[in-house]
């Protein structure tokens, strides 16, 4: 874990301080450098040709439930957490499309609440004698509403 550490931060800062700071010798990181692969990186580096082949053939659509099953069906005995860890690893994730596409157009050239009551007022408005009468209040004074 420490020598994976210093091995990200290399670039920034040099080794030697690096394996001070996390209290790793200089000699051990370059016997983890030289190390070869274990069987499980591997068989994770083999894993993982195999989902980047399945989303290809996909479309991204296939999440890790999906993946998983195409997997068994291919041969590979594979966990569903394993492959959801190699997928979050590499950044392959499900390319979703939009399952409801909006088609009102909400930039409106007048604002129709202003409109709808303003009709909506002439309509319950009715002259009797040159004054006004509202359907909902009966006859108004002076001629207001």
């Amino acid at each position: 874990m420490r020598f994976w550490f210093v091995e990200e931060h290399r670039s920034d800062f040099a080794a030697n301080r690096l394996c001070v700071v996390v209290g790793a010798r200089t000699r051990g990181l370059r016997t983890f450098r030289n190390r070869p692969a274990s069987r499980w990186q591997r068989s994770d580096l083999v894993t993982l040709a195999h989902i980047k082949e399945q989303s290809r053939l996909s479309l991204d659509s296939y999440g890790r439930p999906r993946m998983t099953e195409e997997l068994k069906e291919n041969g590979l005995d594979v966990g569903y957490r394993r492959i959801g860890r190699l997928m979050r690893q590499n950044g392959i994730s499900v390319v979703r499309t939009s399952k409801h596409k909006v088609t009102t157009d909400s930039d409106h050239k007048f604002n129709m609440r202003q409109t709808f009551w303003t009709a909506t007022a002439q309509r319950n408005v009715q002259t009797k004698n040159g004054l006004a009468i509202s359907v909902m209040s009966g006859p108004a004074r002076g001629g207001c509403i």
